[in-house]
C-alpha cells in the first residue's frame, strides 16, 4: 500500500522532512488558505506540489476540496460552488493528483468531546463522550428537539455531569465540540451555530441524501473525464449529533453511494475509525464488500465504550482486526495489479495518533502529532511487511 501522511502545509507544526523520516513516501493535503469554496488556482496547486515534491515526497491526495454548506443544502450560491468545485478537480487533475478525499457532513467535521483524553500510557487520545455531548447539546446549547433525542437515563447524567464541570471545562468541551477543526475555513460561537442549525431543520435524512447524490451527479462525470477517484470519507461520529442528518455512516449508505453513480471514479476512503465506531458496522467485512470501491485508507482503531461513546486506540489495539482488513486491502491490490491497472496502490495513511514523548504538552493539531503517527505507521508497515512475506492463500480473512 502507498504509505502517506496528512500535512497542513508550511503552518503544520510537523514537517515535511519529519514526514520523510517516518518512512512515508506520500503527502495527504489541500490548499487549506483557499479552502472557501473558490476554484483553486493552477498556479498555487503547482506551488504546494512543488514544495512537497523539494522534500522528496509526492502529493498522493488531496484532503479535501471543502463542499460548502450551500451545496450541501442546495441553497445561495450553490451552482457558482459546484462550477468552482468541478474546476478544482480538474486542476488538480492537471497537476497529476489523481485522488481526492472529502465529506458530506452537514456544519460539523469530525468531532470529539475531548481532544487531550489521558491513556494508560501516559499519553492523550481523543475521545467522544456521550454524556457530556449530551450535557452540551440538551443543557448549554439548548438546541430545539435536543431532549426528544437523548433517552431519559443519559440526559439525568448529563446534568450531574455538568453539575461537576468548572467554568473552564465547559468553556474546553464548547471549543471542542463547535470552535474548532483542523483546517475548516470558518469558527462558530454559540449563537452563529445555532443559526446554521436552522438551515438544516426542514432538511430530512432522505432529502440529504438526495443532495448528496445530486452532487455526485454532477460532480462524477468530471471526476470520470479528468481521470480523479472521488473517495467519500464516511460521517464522524457516524451517528446523529445536533439533530444533523448523517447519510455515510453505515455500510447500506456506502452501498447506496456507490449505486447512486456507478464508476470508477465514485468510491470511498475507508476510515477504519469513523465506520469502526459505529456498533453496525463490520470493517473486515467491508474491507472485503467495498474493495473495490476503496480509492483512500485512513487506519486507525477505536475503543467503543458503550452508549455511543468512543476513544482512539493504539493503531493495532482497539476493537477492528487490522491485520484482516488489511490483508483483505492487499488482496484487493493484488487484484488491481493483475488487471494491469497503474493506479493499483492503495494510498494509506496513519490517522490520529495519541499524543506521546516529546509531543506531550507541544502545540499540535489533536490528533495529528508527529510521534503518535510515526508509531502507527511503523506497525502498520509491521502488517504489511508480514503479509508481503507470506503466500496470499495463507492470509488472514
Amino acid at each position: 500500500m502507498k504509505q502517506t501522511w496528512r500535512w497542513f502545509g508550511p503552518d503544520d507544526t510537523v514537517k515535511l522532512p519529519h514526514v520523510r523520516q517516518a518512512g512515508a513516501t506520500g503527502i495527504v493535503s489541500a490548499l487549506h488558505h483557499l479552502n472557501d469554496g473558490r476554484a483553486w488556482p493552477a498556479d498555487e496547486i503547482l506551488k504546494r506540489k512543488a514544495e512537497i515534491e523539494a522534500a522528496g515526497l509526492e502529493w498522493s491526495v488531496v484532503e479535501s476540496i471543502v463542499v460548502h454548506e450551500d451545496i450541501k443544502t442546495r441553497t445561495g450560491r450553490y451552482r457558482e460552488l459546484l462550477d468552482n468545485y468541478k474546476a478544482s478537480i480538474r486542476a488538480v487533475a492537471a497537476a497529476g493528483i489523481k485522488v481526492v478525499c472529502y465529506n458530506f457532513m452537514a456544519i460539523t467535521d469530525w468531532t470529539r468531546t475531548d481532544l487531550d483524553y489521558p491513556m494508560w500510557h501516559g499519553g492523550t487520545a481523543l475521545r467522544f463522550d456521550m454524556v457530556e455531548f449530551c450535557a452540551y447539546d440538551v443543557l448549554v446549547l439548548k438546541r430545539r428537539g435536543a431532549e426528544a433525542e437523548h433517552p431519559p437515563a443519559r440526559i439525568e447524567a448529563a446534568r450531574q455531569r455538568l453539575a461537576g464541570m468548572s467554568e473552564s471545562q465547559l468553556a474546553k468541551l464548547e471549543q471542542n465540540l463547535i470552535g474548532w477543526v483542523p483546517a475548516r475555513e470558518f469558527i462558530f460561537d454559540r449563537e452563529s451555530f445555532r443559526r446554521a442549525l436552522d438551515i438544516y431543520r426542514d432538511i430530512s435524512l432522505e432529502g440529504f441524501r438526495e443532495n448528496l447524490f445530486a452532487f455526485l451527479r454532477e460532480i462524477v462525470p468530471v471526476a470520470e473525464e479528468a481521470g480523479v477517484r472521488m473517495a467519500i470519507h464516511p460521517d464522524d461520529p457516524p451517528f446523529p449529533i445536533f439533530g444533523l442528518p448523517r447519510v455515510v455512516s453505515k455500510a447500506a449508505d456506502a452501498r447506496a453511494l456507490i449505486a447512486a453513480a456507478k464508476s470508477l471514479s465514485n468510491g470511498i476512503t475507508l476510515c477504519t475509525g469513523s465506520y469502526g465506531a459505529n456498533p453496525d458496522n463490520d470493517l473486515v467485512a467491508m474491507a472485503g464488500e467495498f474493495a473495490p470501491d476503496i480509492h483512500f485508507t485512513h487506519l486507525r482503531n477505536v475503543t467503543k465504550e458503550g452508549d455511543f461513546s468512543f476513544h482512539e486506540a493504539e493503531h493495532l489495539e482497539g476493537d477492528t482486526d487490522m491485520v484482516r482488513v488489511v490483508a483483505a486491502l492487499m488482496a484487493e491490490e493484488r487484484r488491481r495489479q493483475a488487471e494491469g491497472r497503474a493506479d493499483w496502490q492503495i494510498p494509506m495513511r496513519p490517522d490520529h495518533g495519541h499524543a506521546i514523548v516529546d509531543d506531550i504538552g507541544k502545540k499540535v493539531n489533536p490528533g495529528y502529532s508527529c510521534i503518535g503517527r510515526l508509531k502507527g505507521l511503523a506497525e502498520l508497515r509491521g502488517i504489511m511487511r508480514t503479509l508481503e512475506s507470506l503466500p496470499a492463500e495463507s492470509w488472514p480473512r
